[in-house]
């Protein structure tokens, strides 16, 4: 596996790391169906715009369970899990998505459970519990189990997305998903938010930031990622959202880091070193008895 692949796959989450800044700061109070409506859609219909091709027919019910998966259920499920807990409680529950990962690949793909994935995940969440728990943080039934559902949403999408390949570029793939995902979004925002919201220029500007590099571009190279790396391997490197937005944290909010934080950010990244590793050299040793 190309380390530029890699490297392109792990630019996703570590941007995503962004969007709790983003939707704190640019797009407070909104609705979670609302802001994942309109970080979907939009997307979408400009990447359809961009592709110029239609979906056969028979791979709309696929389309409409990833779309679901990937979109339209865990962007929902992630903005209340992130309005209703604090960011460190919701971004653990998210750290539980690499070790669903693993046993959903053995289930779907008849993929083996490996110790080595297994430990790595779970070091993955211990260092993002160390990186954003704080000892204070409170919990709300409703929230966690948001962030769990979540977590399971967006593990289903990436083993599914792996699962079911079209023979069609990424870009064209992550249009049809982004679409799917915000018209599942329609009618159940039109039911739950009657009133049109008003949006100032700092919304749109978040909104706009959500939807184009949120949204499309990082979606265009995590669906090319699994298209080329095992779901295991690419569902670790989810590790860099909250490890990106600790930084960012420090680096434009003037936030401090404590020892725990480094300790988690150590242990979050180790973590994402031992699943890389170990697989590029179960890889290495396939491809030496293959010869």
């Amino acid at each position: 596996m190309p380390t530029r692949t890699l490297l392109l796959t792990a630019l996703a989450p570590a941007i995503w790391g962004s969007s709790y800044i983003v939707t704190t700061s640019l797009l407070p109070g909104h609705s979670p169906l609302v802001v994942a409506l309109l970080r979907a859609l939009p997307a979408g219909l400009l990447l359809l715009l961009l592709v110029r091709q239609l979906p056969p027919l028979n791979w709309l019910p696929r389309l409409a369970v990833l779309g679901a998966l990937n979109f339209s259920l865990f962007w929902v499920l992630l903005f209340v899990s992130a309005y209703r807990l604090p960011g460190g409680v919701a971004a653990t529950l998210g750290a539980v998505q690499p070790l669903i990962v693993v046993f959903l690949s053995a289930l779907l793909l008849g993929s083996k459970i490996r110790a080595a994935a297994v430990a790595a995940a779970l070091l993955s969440i211990a260092g993002v519990a160390l990186l954003v728990l704080t000892p204070a943080a409170g919990l709300d039934t409703s929230g966690v189990l948001a962030g769990l559902g979540g977590a399971l949403s967006m593990a289903g999408g990436v083993v599914l997305s792996r699962k079911w390949q079209p023979p069609v570029p990424p870009l064209t793939f992550t249009a049809w998903q982004l679409t799917a995902g915000g018209l599942l979004l329609v009618p159940v925002t039109l039911w739950m938010v009657p009133e049109i919201p008003v949006f100032t220029a700092a919304n749109i500007a978040g909104l706009a930031y959500m939807s184009l590099i949120g949204g499309a571009l990082t979606y265009i190279l995590w669906f090319r990622g699994l298209a080329r790396i095992e779901p295991s391997q690419v569902s670790l490197l989810g590790v860099l959202s909250p490890l990106s937005a600790v930084v960012l944290g420090w680096l434009l909010l003037a936030e401090t880091l404590t020892p725990n934080q480094m300790l988690g950010a150590v242990l979050a990244l180790f973590s994402l070193w031992l699943g890389q590793s170990r697989l590029r050299l179960r890889a290495k040793r396939h491809a030496a008895l293959a010869e």
